[in-house]
């Protein structure tokens, strides 16, 4: 269907859950899910996403949110704050009705208004890589715009949080200040530790189990920090991936041990356990269409017309900004976990929370066929002429930059008068970049050797789901 896979993941876990399994197969359904096994099964997907959260992280690259500074934070917090006013309003509208007893109205409206103004990063970066807009000016931007949301989004949580478990006012003040005393220490004492730390451990041989034993105590040791401070134990493993140095050799390997185990293995439990929590039967049952429909008017229009009236504002022209907006109104795995957050704290009824689930999904979903219905429209509207090459070229693909400089000398020797070089590079899809296009680390040295021997070199860069294809 052209969607990025967490859409699939998000359809399995709720397959398994009461809305299909449990409603068609109720004896299969308690056999799977037994209710003694519901602990275990949030513990191993609060691991799992402790390590997910770690690598994203890991993603928001603090370098280039200050290229792009001032027009991205302007964007962002205008693309948060239109739907967030929304929400809380909205929250005013349904409190009486579908809030738990005894939460008060203020933990209550700060949550409604944190879930219609979440974009999910990691999402988001995959579709903009799959849709080859890692090079364009609003694809940039809306990686930026998505990390600035992202630790926004954290950060209100997290006061969000405090409220809720904090006993009285000053108890939440204090709450406040251990919370920005720990962000410090861990942005100007951990990270520069862990950047000289990078120094050392710079290739797999000597990146071993003890390393690794370490990077894994400083994301729990995070969680754990957090939570005794009263945030979620999730911002904790959030800043610890912040704070490593992600664009180093060393965060790289980090990474790449990391990422399978915890999507492979422990992300589809949390899947697993949303889908048992999530009942649509609730929604029929409940008559909460009129909700449904006011939380997607809410979510989608203060998302999308925030970030596109923001856009506009800093100077982007109006299809760039509606793409922007289109862009930046993806959700996904981010809002699963932020409404999880609430569920567990008490703030949201199981009808709420299916109706908000359902919000993710279908904002998520729709990103896709919008995007591809803007670009068919652009394509139709301006043809581009293609010429056919005058003469013969070489194309080679390379993985690593040592085969490249390779492969430009074999190309060079091969090359006739007149014939034109093309280097190709190509990405996983699966693989979260988070970052510029790397061009510029990628095709550098290639460029160099290119220029020393009087080569004109031509580049192409790529994502692929088969690369050998």
């Amino acid at each position: 269907l052209g969607q990025p896979e967490v859409i699939g993941e998000m359809i399995a876990g709720i397959m398994l859950g009461p809305s299909l399994l449990g409603f068609l197969w109720p004896d299969a359904y308690t056999a799977l899910f037994p209710p003694a096994s519901l602990g275990n099964l949030a513990s191993l997907s609060q691991l799992g996403l402790m390590i997910f959260l770690f690598l994203i992280g890991m993603e928001v690259d603090l370098s280039h949110i200050r290229n792009h500074l001032r027009a991205a934070i302007f964007i962002s917090h205008a693309a948060i704050v239109i739907p967030f006013t929304l929400g809380v309003l909205l929250a005013l509208y349904i409190y009486r009705q579908y809030s738990p007893a005894g939460v008060d109205f203020l933990s209550f409206g700060l949550f409604i208004g944190i879930s219609v103004s979440i974009t999910a990063f990691p999402v988001l970066a995959r579709i903009v890589q799959e849709r080859g807009l890692l090079g364009s000016p609003t694809g940039r931007m809306a990686l930026t715009v998505a990390a600035i949301d992202d630790a926004t989004a954290w950060c209100i949580l997290a006061l969000v949080v405090a409220l809720v478990q904090a006993k009285g006012v000053a108890s939440a003040f204090v709450t406040v200040v251990l919370a920005l005393t720990y962000v410090l220490v861990m942005l100007f004492v951990v990270r520069p530790f862990l950047n000289r730390m990078g120094t050392v451990y710079y290739t797999r041989e000597i990146i071993g189990r003890g390393v690794m034993a370490s990077i894994i105590l400083l994301i729990l040791g995070s969680a754990v920090l957090t939570q005794l401070i009263g945030i979620h134990a999730l911002f904790g493993a959030f800043m610890a991936g912040v704070v490593l140095p992600a664009d180093s050799r060393f965060g790289h390997l980090v990474a790449e041990k990391l990422r399978d185990f915890a999507s492979v293995i422990l992300l589809p439990l949390f899947f697993a356990l949303t889908g048992v929590r999530t009942d649509f039967v609730l929604i029929f049952k409940s008559g909460a269409w009129d909700v449904m429909g006011l939380v997607l008017l809410v979510a989608i229009g203060g998302k999308v017309g925030g970030g596109m009236l923001s856009a506009l504002l800093v100077g982007m022209k109006p299809k760039p900004a509606l793409e922007l907006g289109v862009l930046i109104n993806t959700r996904g795995l981010i809002e699963l976990i932020i409404l999880n957050v609430g569920y567990d704290l008490g703030i949201l009824t199981r009808e709420l929370f299916a109706v908000l689930v359902l919000m993710a999904f279908i904002t998520t979903f729709m990103t896709g066929p919008i995007l591809s219905i803007m670009h068919r429209k652009r394509s139709q509207d301006a043809p581009v002429a293609v010429t056919p090459p005058s003469a013969r070229g070489i194309l080679f693909s390379f993985g690593p930059v040592l085969t490249g400089i390779s492969l430009l000398r074999i190309a060079s020797l091969l090359r006739k008068e007149g014939e034109r070089i093309t280097a190709a590079h190509f990405h996983r899809s699966s693989e979260l970049l988070g970052r510029d296009p790397v061009e510029g680390k990628i095709f550098r040295a290639l460029h160099a050797r290119a220029a020393d021997s009087g080569l004109q070199l031509a580049t192409v860069e790529g994502v692929a789901t088969d690369i050998s294809e």
